[in-house]
């Protein structure tokens, strides 16, 4: 099975990028995180990590490098209760590499460094030019409307503590708020 042969599910890609980690051994163990995505149910309907786990071990990714949690519902928790698991073997990581969809790297950079500020943060995802990614979900719209809900996230998300802050550019600032009012709101808090 090859890691990009589920077009319109870029999900499970991440697998992919950690399954090289692991057989180089650059990662001793990886914790798959996520319970029922809300906005997703149909692509994932046991649970984010399971979905992903059950994807690495097809990739051949061995089931004995792979921690679950599965009750996340959202970045904050997805962190919180992963750094819960770890605990619970007896493992604090010094660094932690987290890998998210493309749009998702500065608000999980973010949020990690919030909460677990002790820890080196780094962050990656799959490597996709912006069309190609459009074209792996399939709906432009709904990538429109997910990356402006996730700049929301990251200006606002400072003032309610759950993130640390990051500069964000007045040409950013403007491009949102012009997408704001070109319709892409689903994805914005209230």
């Amino acid at each position: 099975m090859r890691c990009c042969d589920r077009p319109g599910q870029p999900r499970p890609r991440r697998a992919c990028l950690l399954r090289s980690a692991v057989s180089r051994r650059a990662l001793s163990v990886l914790v798959f995180t996520g319970g029922p995505n809300p906005t997703a149910p149909e692509r994932f309907p046991r649970g984010e990590a399971v979905h992903f786990r059950e994807h690495a071990i097809a990739l051949g990714v061995h089931e004995e490098a792979i921690l679950l949690e599965p009750k996340a519902r959202n970045t904050g928790q997805n962190i919180t209760l992963s750094r819960e698991v770890l605990a619970s073997t007896g493992m604090t990581p010094e660094t932690v590499l987290l890998v998210s969809m493309p749009y998702m790297e500065r608000r999980a950079f973010a949020t990690a460094r919030k909460m677990w500020p002790e820890a080196e943060v780094i962050c990656t995802s799959e490597p996709l030019e912006f069309d190609d990614y459009l074209k792996s979900i399939g709906d432009e719209k709904l990538v429109t409307d997910d990356l402006v809900g996730d700049l929301q996230r990251v200006i606002e998300y400072p003032k309610l503590g759950f993130a640390i802050e990051q500069d964000v550019p007045e040409d950013v600032h403007a491009a949102f708020a012009s997408l704001i009012r070109d319709g892409f709101t689903s994805r914005l808090i209230s």
